[in-house]
C-alpha cells in the first residue's frame, strides 16, 4: 500500500507512471486516442460496465473508440472527473480481494445548462458512429410498459412543440442529432441502450421514430428504416461508492480519485450485432453477440433485477439495509427462493434458471459489496411493472398462484401508501 494522504493531490495522468505496480492502468497513447462513441448517462454503472468492456478493444490498439460522456441533468461527474482528465478507478471486489484498474477510456463529459446544444454539435461529426445509453428508465419518455413515446411528458412535449430549440428530452435530442446530420449528408450512428428495460433497443426506437415523424413524416420512415437500434442485456453488480471505498483507493493509488466506482468481478453484455456503420469489439472483453436478446434480457430482468427488487421491497422491515444482509436473513432467505421458483415458470424450460439462481445468491451474497437496499428501491414506480407485475399477470392467465409476487405487489403499495417509497 502507497504511503500517502488524500492531500497528495489528484490521480492525472503524470501519475500513471508512478502508481504502485499491482494497479492497472492505460498502456496505450491516450493523445492517438479518437472519440468514436458518445455515451448518455455516464454514471456509475456505464464506467464500471461499458466503459470498462471500450478499455480492453483501446488497450489492444482500436483508438477510434473513446468515449465522450454527455449528461443532460447532473454535471456532477463532469466536476469530479475533469480535474483528472477523466481518469478514474475502477475496483472490483469480492471476499477479502479487491483489483483496481485506472481507466482511460472517458475523454470527455458535456453537462450543464449549455448541454443539448453542446451534444448536438458533437453527434454532428461523422467520427460518432455509435450512442450508447444508460439513462435508467424515466429517461427514455416512454410509456415503458406500452413501448410508445409519452407525448404527455413535459419534455418530451416540449421537443415536440419546438423541434429547433434546445432539447429537454433523449428522444428529442436524438431526433435532432439524426435530423441534422441527414441534412449534412452524414451517416446516422447507432443507438445502444444499456438500461436495464424490456426491448430496450425496441423501445428507443419506436420512442425515436414518432420523435421523428412527428417532425417529418418522410423524416420518421428515414428513421424507422436506417437507424439500427439493437438491444442489449447487461449485468454487473456496481452499488454506489462511499466515502470509505474513496478512502481505501487512494491509499492504494498514492493520491486522491475524486470519482472511483465500485463492482463485483463478474460482467456481462450481450448484443444484439447490428451496426452498420461498425463497433468496437466488445467481444475481445466478454461480450456476446448474438441474433436475439430477448431469452438473455428475460431472464436477467425477472432473476436477478426481479429479485433486487423484492429485497429492496421487503427487506427493510425486516431489518436489512443491504442485499447480502437481506439473502442471508433466516426469514427473507426462503422466501427469495420461493420468489425464484415462481418466476422460474415463466420462463423457457432451457434456461436453466436453477444454475443461474445459483450463482445469483453467491453474487448476492458477496459481503465485500455494500449494495444499499435503498439505492436499488429508487424508480421503483417504474421498474415494478416489467420486473414483478407482469410475470404476475403471466401466472394468473397461465392458472398459477403467486403468493410471493402478490406480497411483493401488496408491500410496494403500503410502502407507497405510507409515502414510503423512494420514488
Amino acid at each position: 500500500m502507497a504511503d500517502c494522504s488524500l492531500t497528495d493531490g489528484p490521480l492525472s495522468p503524470a501519475r500513471l507512471a508512478s502508481l504502485p505496480a499491482d494497479i492497472a492502468r492505460p498502456g496505450y497513447d491516450r493523445d492517438a486516442v479518437r472519440t468514436g462513441i458518445l455515451h448518455l448517462g455516464p454514471g456509475a454503472f456505464h464506467r464500471a460496465h461499458q466503459a470498462a468492456f471500450t478499455e480492453d478493444c483501446l488497450a489492444a490498439g482500436e483508438t477510434a473508440w473513446g468515449i465522450l460522456g454527455a449528461s443532460l441533468r447532473s454535471a456532477g461527474t463532469r466536476d469530479a472527473l475533469a480535474p483528472q482528465d477523466f481518469l478514474y478507478t475502477l475496483a472490483l471486489r469480492e471476499g477479502g480481494r479487491e483489483a483496481l484498474r485506472v481507466v482511460g477510456a472517458l475523454r470527455g463529459i458535456l453537462a450543464g445548462a449549455d448541454a443539448p446544444r453542446a451534444v448536438l454539435a458533437a453527434l454532428d461529426d461523422p467520427a460518432i458512429r455509435i450512442v450508447t445509453l444508460t439513462i435508467t428508465e424515466r429517461g427514455y419518455g416512454c410509456d415503458v410498459a406500452r413501448g410508445e413515446l409519452d407525448e404527455g411528458d413535459a419534455d418530451v412535449a416540449h421537443d415536440l412543440a419546438a423541434p429547433d430549440a434546445a432539447p429537454r428530452s433523449v428522444p428529442g435530442l436524438l431526433a435532432a442529432s439524426l435530423w441534422r446530420r441527414r441534412r449534412a449528408g452524414i451517416a446516422p450512428f447507432t443507438l445502444l441502450s444499456c438500461d436495464n428495460l424490456a426491448g430496450n433497443g425496441r423501445v428507443l426506437h419506436a420512442a425515436v421514430t414518432r420523435m421523428a415523424a412527428r417532425r417529418d413524416r418522410g423524416f420518421g420512415d428515414f428513421v424507422a428504416a436506417e437507424v439500427a437500434c439493437p438491444s442489449s442485456m447487461v449485468d454487473r453488480i456496481v452499488p454506489a461508492t462511499t466515502a470509505e471505498d474513496r478512502a481505501r483507493i487512494a491509499a492504494r493509488l498514492g493520491c486522491a480519485d475524486a470519482a472511483p466506482v465500485v463492482g463485483e468481478p463478474f460482467a456481462e453484455w450481450v448484443i444484439e450485432d447490428r451496426f452498420p456503420t461498425g463497433r468496437p469489439g466488445w467481444e475481445r472483453a466478454g461480450a456476446r453477440f448474438v441474433t436475439d436478446v430477448a431469452p438473455h434480457e428475460r431472464r436477467k430482468l425477472r432473476l436477478l433485477n426481479g429479485a433486487h427488487t423484492m429485497l429492496a421491497t421487503i427487506g427493510p422491515a425486516l431489518g436489512c439495509a443491504t442485499v447480502a444482509e437481506a439473502v442471508a436473513h433466516e426469514r427473507l432467505s426462503p422466501v427469495l427462493a420461493r420468489f425464484w421458483a415462481e418466476m422460474a415458470a415463466t420462463l423457457p424450460a432451457e434456461t436453466d434458471a436453477a444454475a443461474y439462481c445459483a450463482r445469483l445468491r453467491a453474487r448476492f451474497g458477496n459481503t465485500a459489496l455494500r449494495h444499499e437496499l435503498a439505492q436499488i428501491a429508487l424508480g421503483s414506480a417504474q421498474k415494478l411493472p416489467q420486473r414483478i407485475l407482469l410475470p404476475c399477470i403471466e401466472r394468473w392467465r397461465a392458472g398459477r398462484a403467486s403468493p410471493v409476487l402478490i406480497a411483493v405487489i401488496a408491500a410496494w403499495l403500503r410502502g407507497a401508501a405510507a409515502g414510503g417509497d423512494p420514488l
